[in-house]
């Protein structure tokens, strides 16, 4: 009765779970990436230095990436409708008061560190989907998206009309749509109950509490810093935190680098809803090669690597509207392409058995790179008075990011040379050496 019970539904209320999952990546990650519409608005209304100015997105970066695994905890211990309304609650005090705009600091600890908060949802698509599992989590990730493409045009209009801080409460208002979508998020346990109530079967006790324990166990697994003592894993996070530093700039620094070239503002914020259409194509089709397992994983995020550092590099090279939403739509793609792989890989490197913990301390020693990458390219445009030194920064640390991947897949390829070579049988010890070659096959 219990296994009955607890199989997933793949499909009915399940759908309702996906949309409402769709909706919360749109309201969190999308106004992430569109979040340097403010870049400027914000930076003259302090007349501070873009470094300065880049501290807000480096916090909500680095809250949203060490929010992960402390979400995936709450929502073990307490239900992920709790964690989602809290979540949109936060979300929206973010905005809120980061209205008020009273120093830089302020705004560090409200539109950064409250809005950065994490919100887990992908966990409960994942419990009420088996079958077709890899198609509802595709979904819900595509609303970060599809509400990025609509977010660059609305946050642009808001601004002009409302100002800077009223965009920002407004944007706060529209997150409270978490909540709503949060209470959405039906516990599978609970039909499971209201089943089992109507049963004449007692329930198995004993597999409840096995479920409890696993459950509860399953937090402590979040980090297992015993993973740090194997190269390979230690090599993917480097290749992660120079990721990060690298990833979140060019959403930064783009508006600002369009308005340095003339380019009219009305303008400017197609070029992210043109960065949200191509990164969208870009998971899709590389998600769907993947599959194909034509190519290695690994080979597959080193090329895109490739190509995304290429696309950067050249990106300043653009001097008007066609050329620069050319090179973004081309960073954009490859942006993507990474993106539904990257964690794909990560499960290769440690195996399935420590994936979990793996992605918990990966996505902990990630948050670094996304901490410290926006403050950084901020200071070599200040240094350099151009805003396309951010993108040449981004472009080299992405480099540098490919490296480690050469070296982890050449560590990797070494160590399955070994481990073939250990396992082959010896000759001497067959009992009919006359049969070795017949064994052998």
């Amino acid at each position: 009765m219990h296994t009955k019970e607890s199989s997933p539904p793949d499909g009915g209320y399940g759908w309702v779970v996906v949309v409402s999952a769709f909706m919360v990546m749109g309201l969190t990650a999308a106004v992430l990436k569109t979040f340097g519409l403010f870049f400027v608005e914000i930076q003259e209304h302090f007349d501070e230095l873009a470094s300065t100015i880049s501290w807000i997105t480096s916090v909500t970066i680095a809250t949203f990436h060490l929010g992960a695994p402390v979400a995936s905890s709450l929502c073990v211990k307490y239900s992920h409708r709790a964690v989602l309304v809290t979540g949109g609650l936060l979300a929206f005090s973010g905005m809120a008061l980061g209205f008020l705009g009273l120093n830089m600091v302020w705004m560090y600890a409200t539109t950064g560190f409250l809005q950065g908060n994490k919100i887990s949802h992908s966990h409960i698509v994942s419990h009420y989907f088996s079958k077709r599992r890899a198609l509802a989590n595709a979904i819900a990730s595509a609303g970060e998206c599809a509400f990025a493409f609509t977010f660059g045009p609305l946050f642009q209009w808001l601004i002009g009309q409302y100002g800077w801080k009223g965009a920002l409460l407004i944007i706060g208002g529209i997150q409270l749509n978490i909540c709503v979508c949060g209470v959405l998020m039906r516990p599978l346990t609970s039909n499971c109950c209201l089943e089992a109530s109507h049963s004449e079967t007692p329930p198995d006790t004993g597999a409840s509490r096995m479920e409890k324990e696993e459950r509860s166990s399953s937090t402590h697994k979040t980090f297992n810093w015993m993973l740090v003592r194997r190269p390979e894993f230690v090599l993917y996070a480097m290749f992660g935190i120079l990721a990060a530093m690298s990833f979140f700039v060019p959403p930064l620094f783009l508006v600002p680098l369009s308005y340095s070239l003339g380019i009219d503002e009305s303008w400017t914020a197609s070029l992210l809803s043109i960065l949200a259409m191509v990164d969208f194509a870009g998971r899709l089709l590389c998600g769907w090669y993947a599959n194909l397992h034509v190519t290695k994983t690994i080979h597959l995020l080193t090329m895109t690597i490739t190509l995304i550092s290429t696309s950067l590099m050249l990106l300043p090279l653009a001097n008007n509207y066609l050329s620069l939403a050319i090179f973004t739509g081309f960073y954009g793609f490859f942006f993507g392409t990474t993106v539904a792989v990257h964690i794909t890989v990560l499960a290769d490197v440690v195996g399935m058995s420590d994936f979990d913990s793996a992605l918990g301390l990966f996505m902990l020693i990630r948050s670094t790179g996304g901490f410290l990458g926006p403050p950084l390219a901020g200071l070599i445009v200040d240094m350099a008075g151009d805003y396309k030194a951010g993108f040449y920064m981004a472009g080299a640390t992405l480099v540098l990011a490919a490296v480690f991947l050469v070296i982890l897949d050449q560590f990797q390829q070494r160590s399955e040379r070994g481990s073939q070579t250990n396992t082959k049988p010896d000759k001497s010890t067959l009992p009919y050496p006359s049969l070795h070659f017949l064994k052998l096959q």
